[in-house]
C-alpha cells in the first residue's frame, strides 16, 4: 500500500512540485511514476517543459516557500502527508484528482476508519440541524467517522454531534484558517478531539474555487454521503456528482416541495439517489463491506523505461488533439503511439499548459 514515511527532503520536494507550474494532481502523478521521486522530478521540469512547446522557464514553487509552510504546520501541531505514505486514505488515494498531500492536524487515526459525509445547507431549518444531530450520533455510535466540510448548519450540526465517536472537517483554507469565523471553538474542538484536513498550506485564505476541491476531498474520504435541504445550485449537490463520479452510494433526505432548500434533495432522489429515513437506511446499505485498499504506485519499480519521443511524434498527437476532450485509449488507437511514448508526451504538454487533462481521464487542447 505504498511505502514508509518520506524523508523530509523528499516531503518538501513533493510540496515544492505540487505547486508548481501546470502540476496538478494527475500530472503530479505521472511524474511521481516515471521519475520515482519528486527531487528526480524537479529536476527534468525544465526540460520537459521545453518539449511540450513552453518557450520560458516554467514557474517553480519557491523551496523557501515550502519550507516555510512546512515550518508553519508544524508549529500548529499539524503535518503534510503524502499520498504514497500509508496513512494517506485508501478510498481517497483511489479517486481520480486525489491531492498529491493533505495537511492534517488532529488524530490522523481516523482516516484509517470508515467514513461517512454528511453535507446540506448553511441556512438549514431547525428540524434539520436536529435531523442531522441524530443522524450523526446514531452512525457514529456504530464506529463509523462523520465527515462534512465545517460550514454553517448542517455541517456544523453534524460534527458537533459526532466530536465524541470521530469527526473529520474537511476545509477550504489553510488548515489554521477559521471559516466561518463563529465555529472558533468548533474547529479548535475538531483540532484536539478529531481531525482536520486541508489540501492548502497554513496561512491561505479560502476562495471559491476552493471549495469545489474541498468537495471532492469530503466524498472521496467517505464510503456514503449525506445530502439534506440542499437548494438546486448548492455545494452540497457538488459533492453528490463527485461521490456519484467516485462510486459512492449517495442518500438524500426528502423534504417539502414548497422549501427552495429541498428541491436539490428530492431531484437527488428523483435522479436515483437513495431515500434516507433514519440511520438505518445507510447503516444497512453498507453492510460489512470493507474499503478497498489500493497503492498510489508500486514503490519498487524502478523509473518506467521510454523511447525519447521524436519531434513527429509531437507533431502527430497534436494533430489529433482538438479542444474537445478525447480518451487516451482513443488517441493510442490513432496515433499508433505506444502507451509509454503517449503518456511522455502528454506529460510534456500537460506542464507545458497546452492541454488541459479531464477527471475521466480524457484530454482536450487548452
Amino acid at each position: 500500500m505504498g511505502k514508509g514515511p518520506l524523508s523530509d527532503e523528499e516531503r518538501l520536494n513533493w510540496l515544492i512540485l505540487s505547486r508548481s507550474e501546470n502540476v496538478g494532481p494527475s500530472t503530479f502523478k505521472s511524474l511521481i511514476k516515471r521519475f520515482h521521486t519528486a527531487g528526480a522530478a524537479l529536476h527534468a521540469l525544465p526540460d520537459l517543459t521545453r518539449k511540450g512547446g513552453l518557450s520560458r522557464p516554467p514557474r517553480i514553487w519557491g523551496r523557501d516557500n515550502a519550507a516555510r509552510a512546512m515550518a508553519q504546520a508544524e508549529k500548529i501541531g499539524a503535518r503534510f502527508l503524502c499520498s504514497i505514505e500509508p496513512a494517506y486514505p485508501a478510498l481517497l488515494r483511489q479517486t481520480d484528482g486525489a491531492p498529491p498531500l493533505l495537511c492534517i492536524r488532529g488524530d490522523e487515526t481516523l482516516l484509517g476508519r470508515s467514513g461517512i459525509a454528511i453535507v446540506g445547507a448553511r441556512n438549514a431549518s431547525a428540524l434539520a440541524r436536529k435531523f442531522s444531530r441524530l443522524l450523526a450520533r446514531e452512525i457514529g455510535a456504530e464506529g463509523h467517522v462523520m465527515v462534512s466540510g465545517l460550514a454553517r448548519g448542517i455541517d456544523t450540526a453534524a460534527h458537533e454531534a459526532a466530536l465524541e465517536t470521530g469527526t473529520i472537517a474537511v476545509v477550504a483554507g489553510g488548515i489554521d484558517v477559521v471559516y466561518p469565523p463563529e465555529n472558533a471553538a468548533l474547529h479548535a474542538g475538531i483540532g484536539e478531539r478529531g481531525l482536520i484536513v486541508s489540501e492548502q498550506v497554513p496561512g491561505t485564505e479560502p476562495k471559491a474555487e476552493f471549495f469545489p476541491r474541498r468537495n471532492r476531498i469530503i466524498s472521496g474520504l467517505s464510503r456514503a454521503v449525506i445530502v439534506m435541504e440542499a437548494a438546486l445550485r448548492s455545494g452540497s449537490l457538488i459533492t453528490a456528482r463527485f461521490a456519484g463520479e467516485q462510486g459512492r452510494e449517495v442518500f438524500a433526505v426528502p423534504g417539502s416541495p414548497l422549501d427552495p432548500r429541498c428541491e436539490g434533495t428530492n431531484r437527488l432522489i428523483r435522479d436515483g439517489a437513495t431515500l434516507l429515513m433514519s440511520a438505518r437506511d445507510v447503516l444497512d446499505a453498507l453492510g460489512s463491506t470493507a474499503p478497498r485498499q489500493m497503492s498510489f504506485f508500486e514503490p519498487d519499480q524502478p523509473p518506467l523505461p521510454l523511447r525519447e519521443p521524436g519531434a513527429a511524434d509531437m507533431r502527430q498527437l497534436l494533430e489529433l488533439l482538438s479542444p474537445n476532450p478525447i480518451d487516451s485509449d482513443d488517441l493510442a488507437r490513432e496515433s499508433g503511439l505506444d502507451a509509454a511514448t503517449l503518456s511522455a508526451l502528454l506529460l510534456e504538454l500537460s506542464l507545458a499548459g497546452r492541454i488541459t487533462r479531464h477527471a475521466d481521464g480524457s484530454v482536450s487542447l487548452a
